[in-house]
């Protein structure tokens, strides 16, 4: 896939939900892992909220893995779906695939939980149906070896993949845009050095 253009991004936010994101059994290198993600995918709204990319979220049984996570909703565009995911890939609930489908753009950059089942074929399902798509592999988490097993098998299904300064890069372009954009107020702490 090219590079990304804003003006045909969506950003598809997938279970950023606390049961997927802070389990009891968790090695302190899954919470730190899983942190780092959440930084990242909270950055990704913020910028995208700020650029008027669209996004659309989903949960997977909220009342089990509760809401999305309070720092990605405060950070949310006004009029954002946040719909409930009953199928592992979202392309499997028709709201959800409408919802993407009418923002009219063609490129749909992935963020969530968990990398191995609901990001790799929520974005091979988004493939399928046309969308070009890019997981951003430092937004998004599962535990242990599987966070690398989801991204593995997201490149065998020719899936691109980005990371989140990557994407940000992409979406400014131009050294001009970057100093406008990142230089305003209201933006988060970047998660990493720009």
């Amino acid at each position: 896939m090219s590079l990304l253009e804003r003006e045909d991004t969506v950003l598809v936010v997938v279970d950023v939900q606390g049961g997927f994101l802070a389990r009891t059994w968790f090695s302190d290198q899954d919470a730190v892992a899983a942190g780092t993600a959440l930084d990242r995918i909270v950055w990704l709204v913020a910028l995208a909220a700020r650029l008027g990319i669209p996004v659309v979220v989903t949960e997977e049984e909220p009342e089990r893995n509760g809401p999305t996570d309070p720092r990605v909703l405060e950070r949310l565009p006004a009029g954002t779906p946040v719909l409930r995911k009953p199928t592992f890939g979202l392309a499997g609930t028709p709201e959800i695939l409408a919802a993407v489908r009418d923002t009219a753009r063609g490129a749909a950059v992935v963020v969530g939980c968990e990398t191995d089942v609901c990001v790799a074929q929520s974005a091979i399902g988004l493939r399928e149906q046309g969308f070009g798509c890019v997981v951003v592999d430092d937004a998004t988490f599962s535990p242990g070896e599987m966070h690398a097993r989801g991204l593995d098998r997201l490149a065998a299904a020719g899936v691109d993949r980005n990371h989140a300064k990557g994407v940000t890069y992409e979406w400014l372009r131009s050294v001009h845009d970057a100093h406008a954009v990142l230089g305003a107020p209201g933006l988060p702490t970047p998660p990493f050095r720009l």
